[in-house]
């Protein structure tokens, strides 16, 4: 995979880039790496240390809870040229609670260290207030995540999701299989199978091996 000119990155994604001196553009520069991950692979943990800020290059990530019991709940995905903040929370310190970060498909992320990223927060307003921002945005696709779970019928919360991914990857033909649409939706394969040969009944979607395709995306859109 090509590796990025990082400075012209950053320039290009952070919008505070302008309003920082050449020594804290170095700092951040010399605290950005390029890595690479594949699908499933675990970026952040409770277990892991703060890895700092995520600006993702090219696939998608997904941040959730992991409960006790082994429960998955996703609370937010992360796409192509999207910045990930609750990753640094050693930096913001008003985020008090741990969150884990798997890739959904094979990607490749900025990663801007904790350290360079926490003593560009306390030097730079503008910096700190693009994180604050960003950390706002996300607790509100949190809240959105919890309403779902908590207040919506399981019908309607797949027929938003599969309506979505096919905005997102602009393609009616959905390359996952029941077990992951499961993980992302936190919610058990069985419980998505049925629901998916119930679409199918209807003729909103063609099932087959690890495809969902859309046939009929008016109906689905009546389930909202």
């Amino acid at each position: 995979m090509e590796q990025p000119h990082i400075p012209t990155v950053l320039a290009e994604h952070l919008p505070f880039w302008k309003q920082l001196t050449e020594q804290q553009r170095s700092i951040l520069i010399s605290g950005t790496s390029c890595l690479s991950y594949s699908a499933d692979a675990t970026l952040h943990s409770t277990d892991s240390q703060c890895i700092g800020m995520l600006l993702v290059l090219s696939g998608s990530l997904r941040v959730y809870l992991l409960s006790e019991e082994g429960r998955e709940i996703t609370l937010y995905r992360i796409y192509q040229d999207e910045v990930c903040v609750l990753s640094a929370s050693c930096v913001l310190k008003s985020i008090t609670f741990d969150v884990f970060i798997d890739a959904v498909e094979n990607c490749q992320v900025l990663q801007l260290t904790a350290s360079s990223l926490n003593r560009i927060v306390k030097e730079n307003i503008h910096a700190e207030c693009f994180s604050y921002k960003m950390a706002t945005e996300r607790f509100s696709d949190v809240m959105w995540a919890m309403q779902q779970i908590l207040f919506m019928s399981f019908d309607k919360r797949l027929a938003i999701f599969l309506l979505d991914e096919s905005a997102m990857y602009q393609s009616d033909e959905l390359s996952m299989t029941h077990q992951q649409i499961a993980r992302l939706m936190g919610t058990a394969r069985e419980v998505v199978t049925r629901m998916l040969h119930y679409f199918s009944s209807e003729g909103y979607v063609e099932l087959s091996r690890g495809i969902v395709r859309l046939t009929d995306k008016p109906g689905l859109r009546k389930l909202l």
